[in-house]
């Protein structure tokens, strides 16, 4: 740690924020590139996450998000991880250059770890959503170079016992969505699948076929989503975050929702 930091860390320690000792002390580090690094890679092809979405019901909020990601025209990755737990009640999907995209995942899930060891307590859902804009803020300088990194932050709130989702534009504007919300490149698509079918009344298992539907139809009209993948057994990450906090939909179940999508469209 004094290697990284210098000598004078304990001083340092007093402020909460991973995020800010990181900007103070070792800029370097953090999941932006530089410009001059930019400069050299002009006109090379970056992997890019493509369809993420979130989707609020009674009992909390599901996130999800595709398994591929693409460099131009071909397929980078078809397994990549694009939603993240950041803590026991709250979690992120990412969209956009996928390097960089992962990275801020993980420096966030850091930063919200260590406010919560040395304060004692987990900050509140606007103070998390807050420290999220403020990194996608830093990575300005790269997003006006095409390295764009998108987010979407869900968590249940228990002082107002409900779900949130917060979504966010490159300078680091953050705005909740009462509802649902989709980004990344068949997020257009997604949203207008989640518009037709919302109910303010929705239970998990609707809620979870509703997001599958949407991210089906992503995939059906946007070349960078995937959708799901039975020869090899690839479907989309499916996160739920409730009152009593996060936990994965296991892959057998969306399975099955896909299953019964699929043949209700072939009976028509």
């Amino acid at each position: 740690m004094r290697s990284l930091f210098g000598d004078d860390l304990r001083s340092k320690l007093v402020d909460s924020s991973f995020f800010d000792l990181l900007q103070e002390r070792r800029p370097d580090l953090l999941p932006r590139m530089g410009l001059s690094a930019l400069e050299e890679k002009k006109g090379m092809e970056v992997p890019r996450g493509t369809t993420i979405l979130a989707f609020r019901y009674q009992g909390g909020v599901v996130i999800a998000g595709d398994r591929q990601a693409t460099e131009g025209f071909q397929v980078a990755s078809r397994t990549i991880e694009k939603v993240y737990k950041a803590d026991e009640h709250s979690a992120v999907a990412i969209a956009g250059v996928a390097g960089p995209a992962v990275e801020l995942a993980k420096l966030f899930q850091t930063e919200l770890a260590h406010y919560e060891k040395l304060e004692g307590v987990q900050l509140s859902m606007e103070g998390k959503a807050n420290k999220l804009a403020q990194m996608v803020k830093a990575n300005l300088p790269a997003a006006m170079q095409g390295l764009i990194v998108i987010p979407i932050f869900v968590g249940y709130d228990l002082r107002k016992d409900e779900g949130k989702i917060y979504k966010y534009d490159l300078t680091g504007g953050r705005y909740e969505e009462a509802e649902y919300y989709a980004t990344g490149s068949g997020g257009m698509h997604a949203r207008a699948t989640m518009k037709k079918l919302y109910r303010a009344a929705m239970d998990e298992e609707e809620a979870l076929r509703v997001a599958m539907e949407a991210l089906y139809d992503a995939a059906e009209e946007d070349l960078g989503t995937a959708g799901p993948d039975f020869v090899r057994g690839i479907f989309p990450t499916v996160k739920v975050v409730t009152k009593e906090g996060i936990r994965d939909v296991e892959e057998e179940r969306v399975r099955g929702i896909y299953e019964a999508i699929l043949e209700k469209r072939r009976r028509g």
